[in-house]
């Protein structure tokens, strides 16, 4: 063990599964490096911060948390790190402004974490301390499974990131030059993670990119995510594998088919459509039109019996009329998807939208908002009211968070930390098992279920 090992290391881990993804790679490298993992920053060395810059709200979330780690950094540790998307987009700013950061490394940069948290000399303006930054202008940085790695939370469910980037021009959206074009991983280096996970007790693969329909393109021979899942889906032990921000215009029938055919796979499918309106779909450059959207989804539900279909959309967009929002009210309205998530628009300087005219006020669009999540919440109550009386297989996460009392666990179309929950009543189980419950009573997003049958 070299003489700068032995540090406590504090992280937080902030945004999106991809970002824990990140974080556990860091964990793995650091404690391969013979650093330890401490669990407040009280006792740590060496504080990290892993950023989202996603949205506004995100992004304020980064700068207080780094703020507060910074503060705690006056108690004990003698670094403070900052990397990920906030410190891709903003590493000059808050070099400026938060000088009690030491470091800070870009989104595909994080591989250095176990060089830096090392004592090395700072960066230096004119006699002021300033952080070092190691920011890479395009960023090409992708795991692979011979990647150290300690997972974050539940050891029975777990996420893949099967690619990184994104080649969509999307025009609200700044995870392009956040994270860089599109980089694929193997099918058979995929495989062989996954494996390695089963074998450590996973029950639940979700499969996470920023386009997954779009998996393998930009690697010789073109494999799609249809091979690399019948490829997966026969892992021994596996029982659920979960695919996260599908697109609608990539969505072919071999997919589908793959998607219906394999029992390891869940009818579970999260695509983010974000507006139906063709006059919206094309400000928003998706590349699709509402027939395609209204075509998929029709598709998904005659192919795949009791697919549960998970999505996303904006409010208040630039140029969204009172006629554009109806026009998405009625879309959920007809379609009633299963899983429904909606955010104000969010202004992101250096994307197509920023410079859009006709701003939607604030609170138009935080009312349309605030309209479909009620609209939802009714559709989502009466679609789950459906399964009340019925037995399903529910994976138990562990006891629930809201009283000890009662077990707590998901269903296929209950993903981790974005739907709701099963609550378990009647008897117990051991966490990450399988088990089979009766529903009895259903919420607005959750259900409460039996285990006597």
């Amino acid at each position: 063990m070299s003489a700068a090992a032995g540090q406590n290391i504090y992280f937080v881990s902030l945004g999106c599964p991809k970002n824990q993804v990140d974080t556990e790679v860091m964990l793995g490298q650091v404690q391969a490096a013979g650093h330890s993992l401490c669990d407040t920053p009280e006792d740590a060395d060496v504080i990290v911060v892993n950023t989202c810059a996603f949205i506004d709200q995100a992004k304020a979330e980064s700068i207080n948390t780094i703020l507060e780690m910074a503060e705690h950094k006056k108690e004990r540790a003698t670094k403070l790190v900052v990397t990920g998307c906030l410190a891709q987009r903003y590493a000059d700013e808050i070099a400026l402004e938060i000088p009690e950061i030491d470091h800070i490394l870009g989104s595909s940069d994080f591989p250095s974490i176990a060089k830096v948290i090392a004592p090395a000399a700072r960066g230096r303006s004119r006699g002021k301390k300033l952080p070092v930054v190691q920011v890479s202008a395009t960023p090409a940085y992708i795991y692979d499974h011979d990647a150290p790695r300690v997972r974050i939370g539940a050891r029975h469910t777990a996420y893949v990131k099967i690619a990184e980037g994104c080649d969509r021009p999307c025009s609200f959206c700044i995870i392009p030059k956040l994270r860089g074009a599109q980089r694929s991983r193997s099918i058979d280096d995929i495989a062989v993670e996954v494996a390695q996970l089963a074998t450590e007790g996973v029950k639940e693969v979700n499969l996470i990119a920023q386009d997954l329909t779009r998996y393998g393109w930009d690697l010789d021979g073109r494999p799609t995510l249809a091979e690399l899942l019948r490829r997966i889906a026969r892992t021994p032990a596996l029982h659920w594998i979960r695919l996260h921000y599908t697109f609608p215009s990539a969505f072919t029938d071999e997919l589908i088919d793959v998607i219906a055919s394999e029992p390891t796979i869940a009818k579970y499918v999260d695509v983010p459509l974000q507006h139906i309106d063709d006059g919206m779909l094309k400000l928003m450059r998706r590349g699709h039109t509402a027939r395609a959207t209204y075509d998929l989804i029709e598709r998904l539900r005659t192919r795949i019996p009791g697919v549960v279909l998970r999505s996303t959309f904006i409010a208040g967009h630039p140029g969204e009329t009172p006629e554009m929002f109806g026009a998405l009210e009625r879309f959920l309205t007809e379609v009633e998807l299963d899983r429904v998530g909606v955010f104000p628009y969010s202004i992101e300087p250096g994307t197509v939208s920023a410079m859009l005219p006709h701003r939607v006020a604030q609170d138009v669009a935080d009312a349309r908002v605030a309209e479909l999540m009620a609209l939802q919440a009714e559709i989502s109550k009466r679609k789950l009211e459906r399964l009340v009386g019925r037995e399903l297989e529910v994976l138990v996460d562990g006891v629930s968070a809201e009283t000890d009392l009662l077990l707590e666990g998901r269903f296929y179309g209950q993903a981790p930390g974005v739907d709701g929950v099963v609550y378990l009543a009647d008897g117990t189980a051991p966490v990450g098992s399988i088990v089979t419950a009766r529903v009895t009573q259903a919420a607005d997003h959750d259900l409460a279920a039996t285990l006597e049958l």
